[in-house]
């Protein structure tokens, strides 16, 4: 589980592939601090287990599964991630409940500035519009930001200078692709009623 509150941008240093998918070494230096092999880690909002451990980074592996469901299969040598640790019991909840669990991938549609502010609109699939709210919380490429504007096929987010300076996302231009990861606790509120919609909806009615 994380917070959605990017702790460093690590860089990858080489790309290993494997029959079941590639090896990422990531040169990283606040995360490692009591970082063992085993524990969970977010990279660009995936969650990962760290396979390797050295004095300046740590290896994940990635099967293909993972690769072609999120943008880590567009990573390359030198290319900045998003990293955060695992959040552990007695932390601070800054963000939101995020599990590292992607839902898909999008675009960027655009970015622009607006006195001052960096604001990005992305497109939003149809099939997941029903967890974004106005206001409610969204996961882009493992950072935890608020919709502050939303349309039937695409939602804004505003970037603060903290995360422009903190994570990836300063880099984003139109076009760019991003992990994103909806509200887990707009699915379960779903998955709860999806027995009853027939009878919200009149359906059922005498």
């Amino acid at each position: 589980m994380f917070t959605g509150l990017v702790e460093e941008c690590g860089t990858v240093v080489s790309i290993q592939p494997h029959r079941w998918g590639r090896r990422l070494r990531l040169r990283a230096h606040q995360v490692l601090s009591g970082l063992s092999l085993g524990d969970s880690i977010a990279v660009n909002g995936v969650c990962l287990s760290v396979c390797e451990r050295t004095p300046e980074g740590f290896a994940v592996d990635v099967v293909w599964e993972t690769l072609r469901k999120t943008t880590l299969g567009r990573l390359r040598r030198g290319s900045l991630v998003n990293l955060e640790r695992a959040l552990a019991v007695g932390d601070r909840l800054g963000g939101h409940w995020v599990q590292g669990h992607v839902d898909c991938t999008s675009t960027v549609l655009e970015r622009y500035r607006r006195s001052g502010e960096h604001l990005l609109w992305i497109a939003l699939p149809a099939e997941f519009a029903p967890y974004v709210v106005l206001h409610g919380s969204i996961c882009v490429d493992g950072v935890s930001l608020t919709v502050a504007r939303l349309r039937a096929d695409a939602f804004m987010v505003a970037l603060i200078p903290e995360t422009l300076r903190r994570t990836t996302l300063g880099r984003l231009r139109r076009g760019s692709q991003v992990n994103l990861e909806f509200d887990v606790l707009g699915k379960y509120v779903e998955r709860l009623l999806r027995p009853y919609q027939r009878v919200f909806s009149g359906s059922d009615t005498q």
